[in-house]
Formats: structure tokens, C-alpha cells, sequence
């Protein structure tokens, strides 16, 4: 939000330097995030005086230019050759004098030094106007009234004022600061000071010639409408004054009509629509909902179709607004508008929120509104603004204010206690500041008791519902630096279950960090088209756009998306984790599972002279995997094949049944739905089992064994559906003592062997920790071993 300290200035009455106030309204909650120097003129007029042309002669080496003796209030006339026709002895000009910087209307600015033209020294520039940005004539130099005096800066003689313009990160729930009366309610509050709102005890009805009939359908949507008409009105430019006022915080002049609408806005919050009164047919304005489906021109000359749900501002036979959003093309003020008819009104702020998210529009008006304005400032708006378009555009009020208010909004009541207060702020604040405090936040007090005061807050004031609401405006003003830190600090112990899940999270980021890893952060928000179960999906109900309507049920397509991102910016070769969560609804219960996924695309490291690029693959990723598992010291896994609609092939590991981590190449169908035509290799880990595996985990120190291992080889044949996995777990429950590993070391398939089988290689790492085994031992197991691989798993040794 925009704010101008000059206009803020208009409110309250302080001599507060520009960076003063910049402290004071972030100490009060509204943060400055930027403040700048605005000139009306580009330059300010800096180093431009009013000058005397006490002589004017022809140059004595030039047809056209002249030589003159300049007056600017130094002592010292000036010697100044000027190119100008008009210029003569007895006029008062603008001199821009050496050391000063030029800023015409067109082309860069200059500096304007001592120099020599045709011979003769020129120390300074008689200036046209356009010279020095305050027109467009460049017909000759600006005479000025014969009464401005020789030495006076230019910026003073022309009356510029230098303004500075605050950059509000106003939080949604500050509606009631969306203004330059809201943000000086606060700083007035902070003050101790007054409020100057605006008068209108001037204004007076000139007569009711033209009256229009207003009907509220729907007092649900519009609990208010206030509402008058002016007749007679000029269309025609914004006087300077108020252009200079919009243009300060960046809005762009229309006309007279629309920009004190604007100035209204900006400045008291209270948003206005002015129609062409004759465009009002049948002399009636009807605020209702139309038909679904009816088609609306907006301003923009975009045909809209209106939803059953959209509050509409109706003549007798057609829409001409949609209500605090969006103003009509055939309604609007127009060059030939001579009668007006004026709109301030308070919309419901969830209706106006569903109308503008639902037509894509966002508008200075539907800003305020969908966040909640002031219902008791609509007439003391309109009368103000009807005085300001009389000034501007001239006219007659032809008509007596009609408000139609069937249901007024009540103000909030809320209790607090001084305990809690004390509590809350974490300093004990007398009594007396906090009723001084709440008192100059236009919150009236009912009842005061010893304990705590009853309170009625403004409705305006939308966020402040609750006790902790009301304390938190105390603080606000009171100030938070004026709470000093304790020199002591009060805790119970945490006995949180170990190891927090951060620390967890944070040994699995350093590892893949350290190995070359990228961590990725996507929106949880997601297409519905990457949903294989769309019954399942948790689905937004109000989503923004076709690409986040659900909320994602696996984590590959985030990742995917990061991969075609980096991969049409040249940049091929990933390596990328995330942490994130994933949704589904099952039996309407909303489920939320917390995983993490790896994935890798392109070659495993740069290209270099002396070795080709190695594309990444499916052991890569198993070797990254089985890395982590080791680190964070997970067992008891079981290896199946990978069954997943999203990948070509993989692995999962199992424990206790669950699956921990499923891994492998993600399928060409789910890579075609981001555009990818390479391959990706993706990890995803169940978080919430890897967090409940590890913290289960018991550290348990053992000696490094006194005796060798020993390991033994098996070459067998199988069926091509057994795998691996199933022949380790035979190996593990076959002897759990002193078996340690077994691995595979080989695999063939060929036609030397019978068709429907393959060959397994495997070795067996055996170790006794207390005495060294012996040949009889071992070979009592190596048989226990081919006895149940060939009666579990139908295997033959192979001699």
C-alpha cells in the first residue's frame, strides 16, 4: 500500500520528520518496506533562482544570440548568453546558474557549467519551460510577474513541495489501515494527537430535480447503499492539485469525476463508483444478483459471464456494475457525462472476495472491500466527495442522500483483564496508559471494573474480535521496543520423543548435500491432471487455477517439474531431494503423510577430457538409497519388486510389512506429462516410518571381533522368478547367528541354460565372535544352506 506523507499530513498535525514517521508506523505494526523522495518536478528545480534581465544586447559574433547581464540576488550581476527571441532588459526569468542540473521534458538531463559561446563567457541558462520540466512551450524563455524577486529559489516561487512516499506491506488483517485516514488513526493514537478529518458542513442539497429510485434486493451482500446525484457536471481534466495527489502514490489521471472518486478512496477508504446518470434507465438502480450465465461488459470491454453468486448494480433493465469490484463500459463516466449519479456503499467482504477470485479481477475498490471497510463512513464519504466533483466539475446536488441501512452493524464487544494484559505483553502497563491507549484507538469503554474494562470496538476495526485482539492493539501503540528484554527466562523441559525430527531430516540433507545434491522446495498445490486417483484426491474448492486444484498425492511430479525447468535452461545433469507432504482422502478423512524423495537425471558428473560423461542409473540411485538407509542405521528390511503406475521398474524395501522406500526409473508415461524425453531415476521415502525407525534404534557398542571371517560361494540355478531377496532372507533365517552378509556377485542367462531359468552367484560371509571356525562348521552350514534354497526356492547348486 501506498502512502503519501503529505497527505498524511493533511490528518494530523506533526512536525515529524518523513524517516520519524517511517520509525513510528513500523514500531505500530505497519511496516515500511520502502520510502522515497517524490518531486513533482524531476530535480526539484535545485540550483534554479529567479534572475533580473538588467541588460539584453545583440551578441557580437552571432545573428540570433544574445548577451545579457542577469540579477539573481547574489551582489553580482551574471553575464549569460541566451538563444531565446523574447528575452529582454526588465523581465524577471528562471536562471539556472552554475553547478545546477538541468532536467528537461524530453532527452537527458545536464549540468550547466562556465563556458564560452562565440566568444563569450556564459555563466548560467535563461530557461523555457520545457527546459525545466514544468511544460511543454518552448517558444522562449518564461517571463514571470513583474513582482518576483531576484534570489529566490525557483522551487519556492513555483511552490513545489517535496513529498515522500511510504511502501506499506499492509497484513491482511489491517483492513482498517488501507487508507491515509486508517494509517493516521494510528499515528495520531501513537501521538497522542488529534485526527483533522475532512469538513463537510458545507455541504448542502441544492435542490431534487433529479431523484433515482434505489432498490437493495439483497441486504445479505449490500448491508448498506448510500447514494446521491449531481447535475450539471463538466467532464474535463483534474485540476494540478489533485493530479499531483494521485500521482504521488502511482495512479494515473483520468478525469475530474473519477479522480476524486480516487482521491476518496485513497484517502478516507472508502471506495466510490460514479455513474452516468443518464445511463440509469428507468430511472431506478436495482442492487441484486442476475441469472447465471448473463453476459457482462466490464470497463475493460471484456464480456463477462456473471455467476448466480455476483452482486450486481441493476437499472431497471440491465447490469451496470458488479458490486465493489468492477464498474460496466456502457455505465461509466464519459467525456459527454453532465449528470452523475454517486455510489457509496458497504458490500459484504465475502461476497465481493468470491466475485473477484471467480472473474480473475483485482481492483484498489474489491482490495478494501473483500478485506472490510468502514459501513458507518459511506455517507460522511459521499457527502465529501459530492463537495470536491461540485469544485472540480462544477454542477448542482440534485438530490437528498438516500442510505438504506435496514440492519445496521453492530460494533464488537470484548472484555479484557488487566491480568491478562500484563500477561499477554509480558510488562505490567498501568491501568490509566491502557485506557488512554484504547481510548485513542476510537474504542469506547462500557464498563470498567477492578479486574478489567467491557470495550465497544468500532466495526470498522475488523480484526480486533477478541480479548487477545485488543491486547495486541494495546502493544502496538504502547510500542514493542518499549519491552525490554528479561534477565531471566522461564521454561519447562522438553521431552520430546528422540531425536527430533529436524535432526533427522538435517543428517539426510548433509549427506545428500555433501554428495552433490540440490534441495528443492515445490508448492504442495497441484494439476489434477497428474492424479491416477482423482476419487482419492484431496481437490480445492476454490482453486486459482486448472493447475492447482488438488493437493499432490505423490511427490514425483514436483520433482519432474524442477527437472523440465532446469533441462529447457540447459541444464541437464540433476541431482535433487526434497522434503514435503502428501495428501489423500480415504473414507472422507483426510490423510497427510510426510516423505522425502531423491532424483537424478542426466550424467553422474561434468564431462571432462580424459572420460566421458556417465549417464546416471538404476544402481546410482540404489547405491544413494542403501547409503542413506546405512547412515541413519535402519535393519530389518525386506527387497520386493517395485509395483508403482509411475514407474517402468524398481525396488521397494519393506519393514514390517510397510513400505519404507520404493526406487527405480519413473515410468515414460509420467515423464511425458512434463514434457521430459530423458531418463529419471526417483526415490521416495515413507519420512514418518524413516523418523519411527530411527528414533527405535538402540546404539549398542561391540568389540571388533579377535577372529577372521570366512566366506564361501554358491553357483545356482533358479527360475527367472526368484530373485535375489528371496534367496538372502532363506540365507538369514537358515542360519542367524553367524552368518553376516551375503551378497551376488554374478548373474547369467543364456542358452547353455534350460529355458525359464538363471544363474545366481552368491557369497557368504560367516564369522564366529568368539573362537574361529572350523571347516566342519562351516560346511555343516553351507549345507543347511543349499538344503533349504533348493526345498524354499527350488534352487540346484551348480558344480
Amino acid at each position: 500500500m501506498k502512502i503519501s506523507y503529505n497527505w498524511l499530513k493533511q490528518f494530523i498535525d506533526t512536525d515529524k520528520t518523513p524517516e520519524q514517521l517511517s520509525q513510528i508506523l513500523t514500531g505500530i505494526g505497519l511496516e515500511v518496506e520502502m520510502m522515497d523522495k517524490v518531486q513533482s518536478v524531476p530535480g526539484g528545480l535545485e540550483g534554479l533562482v529567479i534572475g533580473h534581465v538588467k541588460e539584453s544586447q545583440d551578441h557580437p559574433n552571432s545573428d540570433y544570440l544574445h548577451l545579457t547581464k542577469v540579477d539573481v540576488g547574489t551582489g553580482t550581476d551574471l553575464q549569460i548568453v541566451c538563444g531565446a527571441a523574447n528575452v529582454a532588459a526588465g523581465q524577471k526569468v528562471v536562471v539556472a546558474v552554475v553547478g545546477a542540473t538541468v532536467y528537461p521534458m524530453e532527452g537527458d538531463n545536464f549540468k550547466i557549467n562556465k563556458t564560452k559561446i562565440r566568444g563569450e563567457v556564459s555563466e548560467g541558462m535563461i530557461c523555457a519551460e520545457d527546459e525545466i520540466g514544468l511544460g511543454h512551450s518552448h517558444e522562449g524563455i518564461m517571463v514571470l510577474d513583474a513582482d518576483a524577486i531576484p534570489g529566490t529559489p525557483a522551487k519556492e516561487y513555483f511552490k513545489l513541495n517535496d513529498d515522500y512516499l511510504y511502501e506499506i506491506g499492509l497484513t491482511p488483517n489491517r483492513a482498517d489501515a488501507a487508507s491515509h485516514l486508517g494509517t493516521a488513526r494510528d499515528i495520531a493514537a501513537f501521538l497522542k494527537t488529534n485526527i483533522n478529518k475532512p469538513d463537510i458542513s458545507a455541504f448542502r442539497v441544492d435542490n431534487n430535480d433529479r431523484k433515482i429510485e434505489v432498490v437493495v434486493e439483497n441486504t445479505e451482500a449490500c448491508p448498506r447503499y448510500s447514494s446521491l446525484t449531481i447535475s450539471g457536471v463538466e467532464v474535463k481534466d483534474s485540476p494540478k492539485w489533485l493530479k499531483e495527489k494521485l500521482a504521488v502514490i502511482g495512479l494515473r489521471s483520468i478525469n475530474n469525476i473519477v479522480d476524486v472518486t480516487n482521491y476518496v478512496l485513497h484517502g478516507l477508504g472508502q471506495p466510490l463508483h460514479a455513474f452516468d446518470a443518464d445511463a440509469v434507465k428507468g430511472n431506478k438502480v436495482i442492487v441484486k444478483t442476475c441469472p447465471e450465465g448473463t453476459v457482462f461488459k466490464t470497463l475493460d470491454d471484456v464480456d463477462r459471464k456473471l455467476s448466480a453468486d455476483d452482486l450486481m448494480i441493476c437499472n431497471a433493465d440491465e447490469p451496470m456494475c458488479i458490486a465493489g469490484v468492477f464498474g460496466g463500459a456502457s455505465s461509466g463516466v464519459k467525456e459527454t457525462t453532465k449528470n452523475i449519479f454517486l455510489e457509496s456503499a458497504y458490500f459484504n467482504p465475502v461476497w465481493v472476495r468470491k466475485t473477484s477470485k471467480r472473474h480473475g479481477l483485482k481492483t484498489d475498490a474489491s482490495f478494501r472491500f473483500e478485506r472490510g471497510t468502514d459501513p458507518d463512513i459511506t455517507v460522511f464519504a459521499l457527502k465529501y466527495a459530492a463537495m470536491l466533483i461540485k469544485e472540480v466539475a462544477g454542477g448542482t446536488i440534485s438530490s437528498d442522500v438516500s442510505d438504506i441501512y435496514p440492519n445496521p452493524i453492530a460494533p464488537f464487544e470484548v472484555e479484557i483483564t488487566y491480568k491478562n494484559v500484563d500477561r499477554l505483553i509480558g510488562k505490567h502497563i498501568s491501568q490509566e496508559e491502557i485506557k488512554s491507549i484504547i481510548g485513542a484507538l476510537d474504542i469506547q469503554i462500557l464498563n470498567e471494573t477492578a479486574d478489567g474494562l467491557s470495550l465497544k470496538v468500532p466495526p470498522y476495526r475488523v480484526d480486533v474480535t477478541r480479548e487477545v485482539d485488543a491486547i495486541e492493539e494495546i502493544l502496538r501503540i504502547y510500542g514493542y521496543n518499549n519491552i525490554e528484554i528479561p534477565t531471566q527466562i522461564r521454561a519447562s523441559l522438553n521431552n520430546s520423543v528422540r531425536p527430533e525430527k529436524d535432526d533427522v531430516q538435517n543428517t539426510i540433507s548433509d549427506l545428500l548435500s555433501a554428495n552433490g545434491f540440490n534441495e528443492i522446495l515445490s508448492n504442495s498445490l497441484t494439476k489434477s491432471a497428474y492424479s491416477t486417483d482423482l476419487d482419492h484426491a484431496v481437490k480445492i474448492l476454490n482453486p486459482l487455477s486448472s493447475d492447482l486444484d488438488v493437493m499432490r498425492q505423490s511427490m514425483v511430479f514436483s520433482g519432474l517439474e524442477a527437472i523440465a525447468y532446469n533441462q529447457n535452461r540447459r541444464n541437464s545433469d540433476l541431482k535433487l531431494y526434497e522434503f514435503g507432504k502428501v495428501y489423500s482422502l480415504k473414507e472422507d478423512k483426510y490423510i497427510e503423510t510426510q516423505r522425502f524423495a531423491i532424483f537424478l537425471s542426466g550424467a553422474n558428473q561434468a564431462e571432462q577430457w580424459n572420460q566421458k560423461p556417465q549417464p546416471v542409473s538404476f544402481y546410482m540411485l540404489k547405491a544413494i538409497v542403501d547409503g542413506l538407509i546405512r547412515r541413519l542405521r535402519i535393519a530389518d528390511l525386506i527387497t520386493e519388486d517395485a509395483t508403482c503406475s509411475k514407474m517402468a521398474y524398481g525396488l521397494q524395501y519393506m519393514r514390517n510389512g510397510k513400505q519404507l522406500v520404493k526406487f527405480g526409473a519413473v515410468a515414460a508415461s509420467a515423464l511425458k506429462k512434463v514434457g521430459l524425453d530423458k531418463d529419471v531415476f526417483y526415490a521416495d521415502f515413507n519420512f514418518d516410518m524413516v523418523l519411527n525407525a530411527v528414533r527405535k534404534n538402540k546404539i549398542v557398542y561391540q568389540d571388533v571381533s579377535k577372529f577372521p571371517s570366512v566366506r564361501r560361494d554358491l553357483s545356482m540355478l533358479v527360475d527367472n522368478a526368484v530373485t535375489f531377496g528371496q534367496l538372502k532372507q532363506v540365507a538369514l533365517k537358515t542360519e542367524k547367528k553367524l552368518l553376516k552378509d551375503v551378497n551376488v556377485f554374478d548373474v547369467y542367462q543364456g542358452d547353455k541354460l534350460p529355458a525359464g531359468k538363471k544363474s545366481y552367484a552368491l557369497s557368504f560371509t560367516l564369522q564366529d565372535e568368539e573362537k574361529t571356525l572350523t571347516d566342519k562348521a562351516i560346511d555343516s552350514i553351507m549345507q543347511k544352506l543349499i538344503y533349504n534354497f533348493g526345498r524354499e526356492a527350488g534352487a540346484e547348486v551348480r558344480k
